[in-house]
């Protein structure tokens, strides 16, 4: 692994910024955020992922727009130790290596510094497999032009990751990190995929967005208290499987004296794995600062992975998750 680059056993993704920057914008929230974040680099956790789409339309650009203010404007504990991680969209205008570049360009100054860790958003592999190596050629000419510290992947399953790093590997360029949709409700990309063995073959950190599955994780939702609209229709789909999981979450969560959420993130680092949840506002980020500091045992993780495997309708996967 590039040595510039210092990754924490967790990190933090902006997605939850982004969806919110989406929906509307409430600038009165800034200080609130600049809290959260100060507050994950005071305990140690420096990895902050984000992506340039991530606030569309009027707002585009905002949550990196966002985080790099909140980077540049924190002077505490583990300041040098901050890494902004951004993602950037294949959108399908993006057509040459030098349209990544510009893109690359475009986030590091609305990020008001390098980029640390760029990755690409999502693999075309699924309709547009030709598209994306010029893509890929654009992160190289980033990584070696000095304009990132490191090279990573998200949403690609073990062949097309494979194919994308000997491709980089022909350049010398090393991919760092991958992230997948992973929880104990999308054990997916590991149980079936099989990419944990991949990525400790060619020496990949695997990162797990959205490990809490939508809040599902945390014991907040239940048949009688679901969220509004489509994401409401999802729960009380995953919730009526999920009854054993969320019970043998909470019993050992009461017995290690943490949260179901906690037990959760803590599950994930168990599997090798860089959780990046979440956090909204400072009792979100504490509590998965919580989940820090402690292992579950052995035997607590071959319960859970028990449980989970038996549950038959799990959280639907990523549509631009590649094989």
């Amino acid at each position: 692994m590039n040595k510039e680059i210092s990754l924490p056993m967790m990190g933090c993704g902006t997605w939850a910024w982004g969806n919110r920057l989406l929906w509307g914008y409430d600038r009165s929230m800034d200080s609130q955020l600049q809290e959260v974040f100060n507050l994950c680099v005071s305990n140690g956790v420096t990895l902050f992922d984000t992506g340039d789409s991530y606030g569309t339309g009027r707002l585009n650009g905002q949550s990196e727009i966002l985080l790099g203010k909140f980077a540049n404007a924190y002077q505490g504990i583990n300041k040098d130790n901050i890494c902004l991680a951004t993602k950037l969209a294949p959108y399908p205008w993006r057509l040459t290596r030098n349209s990544m570049v510009a893109a690359g360009k475009a986030s590091a100054q609305r990020l008001g510094r390098n980029i640390d860790l760029v990755q690409m958003h999502w693999s075309t592999a699924n309709y547009f497999p030709w598209q994306e190596w010029q893509l890929l050629d654009g992160l190289a000419d980033l990584y070696e032009q000095g304009l990132v510290k490191g090279v990573g992947l998200s949403n690609y399953g073990p062949k097309r990751l494979k194919q994308v790093y000997q491709k980089l590997s022909d350049r010398h360029v090393p991919i760092l990190t991958l992230q997948v949709q992973y929880s104990l409700l999308s054990t997916y990309p590991v149980t079936d995929l099989g990419l944990k063995d991949v990525c400790d073959e060619l020496g990949i950190e695997l990162i797990a967005y959205s490990p809490l599955c939508l809040g599902i994780l945390t014991g907040k939702y239940s048949q009688t208290n679901l969220p509004k609209g489509i994401r409401g229709l999802l729960f009380k789909r995953l919730l009526s499987g999920a009854k054993n999981l969320l019970a043998c979450l909470e019993e050992i969560a009461q017995f290690r004296q943490k949260t179901m959420s906690q037990v959760a993130i803590n599950w994930c680092i168990s599997k090798g794995t860089i959780p990046i949840p979440g956090a909204k506002n400072p009792e979100q980020a504490q509590q998965n600062i919580g989940a820090l500091g402690w292992q579950l045992s052995e035997g607590e993780v071959t319960e859970l992975d028990r449980t989970a495997a038996k549950i038959e309708t799990t959280m639907v996967q990523n549509i631009f998750q590649s094989k």
